[in-house]
């Protein structure tokens, strides 16, 4: 009996070692971006039915501010904003809506950016290094996401992200056509999660009276 129980263990201990070794291999042969958007919820994504957010910027003494509601299994958006409320499906874009559309890019780039080095196939990412942040001089891994010089509302446009030993994002660098020197760089700030949807809610420039950040944030699943 004895001798039944120490070989019953023997095969649960060699189990779970097979699935632990199964899934450090997994977890290895995910790429650097894949990395990231796991680490901020990534693969809760799919279970997303609508997602809505209020996209801020404070500069100095002025606001603007614009809210989205999304529901991305459909592509269907609505802009909220003082002036106007528009509705549009992100496959039927044309000119009474692209102006929106370009506004909901950006917007939706700014909070979810760790997705979009998922989502945006026809880009190219550079492989890690080491390096000093530009803003809190930390020492953290670096990427660049790079865009093709065609196609998009952007062509061109590199962003060097920052993030830490758990692919978590804490500063970023916005080169515009891929330029050598910084067109806008940032801090990733105040994570918090939603269903599973990791994101950063705040934004600062070094030395400006700038801040980006998120409000009314809303995640519905299936």
């Amino acid at each position: 009996m004895k001798k039944a129980i120490t070989i019953l263990i023997v095969l649960i201990v060699g189990v779970s070692c097979k699935q632990k070794e199964a899934s450090k291999v997994m977890e290895n042969q995910l790429s650097i971006a894949e990395k990231i958007a796991n680490a901020n919820g990534f693969e809760n994504w799919k279970n997303v039915s609508q997602i809505i957010f209020t996209f801020n910027v404070d500069k100095d003494s002025t606001h603007f501010e614009r809210s989205w509601m999304w529901t991305p299994k459909n592509g269907n958006v609505t802009l909220i904003s003082e002036k106007d409320t528009i509705s549009f499906n992100r496959k039927l874009v044309d000119s009474t809506t692209i102006k929106a559309d370009k506004g909901f890019i950006n917007d939706k780039f700014w909070l979810l950016a760790p997705y979009q080095l998922v989502w945006d196939k026809e880009t190219t990412i550079s492989e890690p290094i080491k390096q000093n942040s530009p803003i809190t001089k930390t020492l953290l891994y670096k990427i660049t996401l790079t865009y093709p010089n065609e196609g998009g509302y952007t062509p061109g446009d590199a962003y060097d992200f920052y993030f830490d030993d758990n692919f978590i994002v804490k500063e970023w660098v916005f080169r515009r056509g891929n330029s050598a020197e910084p067109t806008m760089m940032t801090t990733w700030e105040k994570y918090q999660d939603f269903n599973g949807i990791k994101l950063a809610l705040e934004h600062k420039k070094p030395k400006e009276n700038w801040k980006l950040y998120f409000t009314n944030i809303k995640v519905d699943l299936n």
